[in-house]
């Protein structure tokens, strides 16, 4: 799942803040604990001294062999055992108030009294504080973690969105632009040097694709409007050379072929042109276009070709199928699907227009063999072995509906009958 840049860096800021916050406290933790621990161990070493001193005073204290309330005991021990170094560890014991053991620190030395033998003297003090010690120390690490977390988040996004601010400028600058389409925007002053950098770049940028747009587009226009003149002279020429009664009848369908071999260049042109219009985005107004009446119309309009086919065309309205388009892009689509579902069928066939709210079905008879899904809106792709098509009726149909998010077109082969279905998603217009 992708994120914006601010939720990006923040997931990876918390996760390794985490990691050194946990790493910290278990350093911290160690380090109190040793501190806790060395003045533990400090006061049950002067403590010690000081319960020697008593027991020469005081010899009553040998026979404390138990821990009471001045938790310590004294037991006699042999001369072998004797060791002259304290010993310190920890120990549980239990603890009447708790009912429970609990941890304690104990040290244990060994000493000679005033009569001369070797007595160990063993004292305990209990270290329950280490466990409220650890609670306290991870409540207060989880209460500063979640602080920092919520002020990370806060201040980081406040600051990211404030930084992050003329790039999504520029990105929203960028999402609008369209080649040949004119946007007029006032100078941008940014304070960060990178952001200032990108944006005359990418001004840039854009003067130069500007520049190649128009360049490009005026040559393809000067190309075929100088194309179409030559063209259209030759073809009235030959016009006028197939009315000469002295040509015989081999010239006369050398004369023909090459007159049909020029009509399908000029279509060839004019579907270069229209191709090279629409990919450059020059039909860009759009209205509210009524494609049942468009469809109506344009049926009427190729009555006569419809009837020299001598196919049987069916308008089957299911629905209404309205959409904001470009007028000219409209009836261009459904031109070259209607013509495409009459040129390529058989004689005496038929062609269903299914209108539905979000179809539009163009349903032909023709060919048994189903065309090439992958390759029939590929441009100069050719049904079957017809010589006049220039291969760009369907690739026109497709290079329109790509201007339109949300819409599609598709083939598919039923019954025997060869289908394009052009749809459209409501919740996207």
């Amino acid at each position: 799942m992708k994120v914006s840049l601010k939720y990006y860096t923040i997931k990876y800021l918390i996760t390794i803040l985490l990691l050194i916050i946990a790493v910290w406290a278990a350093l911290f933790y160690a380090y109190i604990l040793d501190e806790v621990y060395d003045n533990v161990d400090d006061g049950l070493k002067n403590r010690k001294i000081q319960i020697i001193k008593a027991v020469y005073l005081d010899e009553n204290l040998l026979r404390n062999n138990e821990f009471g309330f001045n938790e310590f005991k004294i037991n006699p021990i042999s001369t072998s055992e004797y060791k002259d170094k304290n010993s310190l560890y920890n120990k549980m014991y239990y603890m009447e108030y708790d009912d429970e053991e609990q941890p304690y620190r104990v040290l244990k030395t060994d000493f000679i009294d005033q009569f001369g033998k070797h007595q160990q003297l063993t004292i305990r003090t209990s270290t329950v504080e280490e466990d409220e010690l650890v609670y306290d120390l991870t409540t207060a690490l989880i209460v500063l973690y979640l602080l920092l977390v919520i002020s990370i988040i806060a201040v980081n996004g406040f600051l990211l969105h404030k930084a992050m601010r003329p790039f999504y400028l520029i990105l929203d600058k960028l999402k609008k632009y369209q080649f040949g389409v004119s946007s007029f925007s006032e100078p941008q002053n940014y304070s960060i040097k990178e952001f200032e950098e990108l944006n005359i770049e990418i001004n840039e940028m854009i003067e130069r694709n500007e520049l190649v747009f128009h360049q490009q587009k005026q040559f393809i226009e000067n190309a075929s409007h100088e194309l179409q003149t030559p063209l259209a002279i030759m073809i009235n020429k030959i016009d006028l050379m197939i009315q000469n009664e002295n040509l015989d009848k081999k010239n006369l369908t050398l004369i023909s072929e090459l007159k049909s071999d020029l009509r399908r260049m000029t279509g060839l042109n004019k579907s270069l042109l229209m191709l090279s219009k629409i990919e450059n985005s020059q039909f860009t107004k759009t209205s509210k276009v009524d494609f049942n009446e468009l469809i109506a119309e344009l049926v009427n309009n190729y009555e006569d070709f419809i009837e020299f086919k001598k196919v049987q065309v069916k308008v089957i309205e299911k629905g209404f199928f309205g959409a904001d388009f470009n007028t000219d892009l409209a009836g261009i689509l459904l031109s070259n699907l209607l013509k495409n579902a009459v040129k390529y069928n058989t004689h005496g066939g038929t062609v269903d227009v299914i209108i539905e709210n979000d179809r539009l079905i163009f349903r032909n008879s023709g060919s048994d063999i189903p065309l090439d899904r992958q390759q029939i809106f590929t441009r100069f792709y050719k049904q079957g072995s017809d010589h006049s098509s220039t291969g760009l009726g369907l690739s026109i149909i497709k290079t329109i509906i790509k201007q339109y998010p949300g819409w599609d077109i598709a083939y598919e082969f039923e019954d025997g009958m060869h289908c394009f279905i052009l749809s459209k998603n409501n919740a996207l217009l």
